[in-house]
């Protein structure tokens, strides 16, 4: 119970974070592939901006929310609401972007026995944006199948975006 009212208190913060976990390692993945520079390059890109693209989301997040809860102070506006901890917000906007975020990843440790990895990454990385925007509505209300179609359709125009840039370089080069 007490999880719950943690991700009820910090859902903006988990949403926000494993919203932009799995778009951005996805978008990383798609841009290489665009690019034909094979699956070491995508491990080594996508692992390392996963975690240098999550750290810098949690202190982010941290100083957004500190520089909140001192706006809220000064104005003397924090009276009957619910008190947002930046250290705990950044933590959990840094856990949900990494947990979710391999996701895109883990069809490349098994590119040994398949040609498929990009299309197994894009299915699970189609799951998993559907699954946090269906998941977010249990804490806040709402359709399930909207919530997550959006996060799905908007996650998707990321991947395709950097998938074409990605194979525009390549071409370029």
């Amino acid at each position: 119970m007490v999880y719950i009212k943690i991700l009820t208190r910090y859902i903006r913060d988990v949403v926000y974070g494993a919203n932009d976990g799995i778009i951005t390692t996805f978008a990383i993945v798609s841009s290489v592939e665009g690019a034909n520079l094979g699956t070491t390059a995508i491990l080594v890109v996508g692992f390392a901006s996963l975690f240098a693209d999550g750290f810098s989301m949690a202190s982010s997040d941290f100083l957004a929310n500190k520089a909140e809860v001192a706006r809220k102070k000064n104005i003397k506006d924090l009276g009957n609401q619910e008190k947002h901890d930046p250290k705990i917000a950044a933590f959990l906007t840094f856990l949900a972007f990494v947990f979710v975020g391999v996701i895109p990843l883990i069809p490349y440790f098994f590119s040994g026995f398949t040609s498929n990895s990009f299309a197994f990454s894009g299915i699970a990385t189609a799951f998993a944006l559907f699954g946090v925007g269906a998941m977010r509505t249990k804490l806040t209300g709402g359709n399930p199948y909207v919530a997550g179609g959006e996060m799905l359709v908007i996650g998707g125009a990321a991947a395709l975006v950097a998938y074409l840039i990605g194979g525009l370089i390549e071409q370029w080069q």
